[in-house]
């Protein structure tokens, strides 16, 4: 049958689409870009917070047009199943079939029993083991690719509901990881970007102790590979040996993404994170020494349950001392089944919205400064998209991630593949983009 699959939420709801993909081509299906043709629709949904579980339903209901024509099945799959359950299968009659995120293996079957039996819906818990799909690889795009490396969270932050929707920490065999990394570079990838709930925590359950640095070190051998970055990274697991191997593996990318959530202990405290803000300056502090040209995104929440004007203060404090190269704010979002939806008094929505917009403006003049001081600067950049109308490309450098950071727009006197890398001098930037020309 043909199949469509949207995917909606985070990178590592992209991988396990992909992953979905192999297993019912393998089982004999087609998968379509085409909504018209497709005779079975599978969304896989996001449910984080408030707003990714509306986009996820409002999504599944505008898919119910499409049984007009060829649709037979729609698939509801991922977050929004595994932390609803029973209860979404009762309400949502628009799919016919719910799994969640530890089912995708058993789709081709789940399907067939569908269609000769009725609606169903199977969201089992994890055993606890990283679920390998034989042969199955992420996607190519643009010369880069996600490639994951663990599943599930066990650091239990009051505020998120992950660790409820997709488990316990796994961590995925080393030797598998390799030949995920080989295959996609076979497929023509040239970046591989490692994820997981806690990418710092990768070896847990698996081996003696955390060994991300190890990882790193045997991914360099992976011809083709010219940057791994990382992503989600634990300020309170970022060791000395991990600092060194990103000093000093050429591939790995001098970038780090490493969300903090706060700058006040009381908040940290009440988030149950790990690290405190004197541990924070102290691991970046230590980067900077190490590895001069580190560039660091972080990610914040503003509006926590109990953050009164003094904690909030003392974040934009830490925000302006910190001077974070990449920085992203949320507003806090309360999330049923979290401690701390349970926490008094909640902070009032249009609390929440001027502090995102003050600390937003911050990191928006922060990153301008930083960014004029790169103008003559010549960077190796990977090519995205491109030549527009005007001729002009879209690319980025080892210190940006894909579709979150900032970007370069360049022009080049011969033409351009995206994938390709290509030396670019800086002549121009903006708030959160470089302006420059292909050398």
């Amino acid at each position: 049958m043909k199949i469509y699959i949207e995917t909606l939420g985070c990178p590592k709801n992209e991988v396990d689409s992909k992953m979905a993909e192999g297993v019912l081509i393998d089982a004999g299906h087609e998968i379509t870009d085409d909504l018209d043709e497709a005779e079975i629709i599978m969304v896989n949904t996001c449910a984080f917070i408030h707003d990714a579980k509306m986009e996820s339903i409002s999504t599944v209901i505008e898919m119910e047009k499409y049984k007009r024509y060829n649709c037979e099945m729609i698939i509801v799959s991922g977050c929004l199943g595994q932390r609803y359950k029973e209860e979404l299968f009762n309400v949502m009659q628009e799919a016919e079939l719910i799994i969640g995120v530890n089912d995708y293996a058993k789709l081709p079957r789940l399907i067939e029993d569908t269609l000769e039996e009725g609606r169903r819906f199977r969201c089992t818990e994890t055993d606890g083991v990283f679920e390998e799909f034989e042969g199955m690889t992420s996607e190519v795009k643009n010369g880069s690719a996600y490639l994951k490396i663990a599943e599930g969270c066990n650091n239990r932050c009051t505020y998120c509901i992950i660790p409820y929707i997709r488990g316990p920490y796994r961590s995925r065999k080393k030797e598998n990881i390799l030949e995920e990394a080989r295959a996609l570079a076979a497929k023509g990838a040239k970046e591989l970007v490692l994820i997981a709930q806690d990418v710092t925590n990768y070896g847990y359950g698996l081996y003696d102790d955390y060994d991300l640095a190890d990882l790193l070190h045997d991914l360099k051998d992976v011809e083709g590979i010219k940057w791994i970055r990382l992503m989600y990274c634990y300020p309170d697991k970022i060791t000395d040996k991990l600092i060194k191997e990103i000093r000093d593996n050429p591939k790995v990318c001098k970038y780090i993404d490493m969300p903090v959530q706060h700058g006040s202990d009381v908040i940290l405290k009440a988030m149950n994170r790990k690290s405190r803000k004197a541990d924070i300056e102290r691991v970046v502090k230590k980067m900077q020494k190490e590895i001069p040209d580190i560039v660091i995104r972080t990610t914040l929440i503003v509006g926590f349950p109990g953050e009164k004007a003094a904690e909030f203060n003392e974040l934009y404090d830490f925000v302006e001392d910190m001077q974070f190269d990449r920085l992203g704010v949320f507003s806090y979002s309360k999330e049923d089944g979290t401690l701390a939806a349970l926490i008094k008094p909640q902070v009032r929505s249009d609390v929440k919205a001027r502090r995102q917009e003050a600390v937003m403006q911050l990191q928006q003049s922060i990153s301008l400064e930083k960014n004029l001081k790169r103008v003559g600067d010549i960077y190796e950049v990977l090519v995205e998209e491109g030549p527009d109308e005007e001729g002009a490309y879209l690319g980025r450098t080892q210190y940006d991630a894909a579709e979150i950071d900032n970007g370069v727009i360049f022009t080049s006197d011969k033409p351009l593949e995206p994938g390709d890398f290509v030396k670019v001098k800086i002549i121009d930037a903006f708030d959160y983009d470089l302006v420059g020309e292909a050398l």
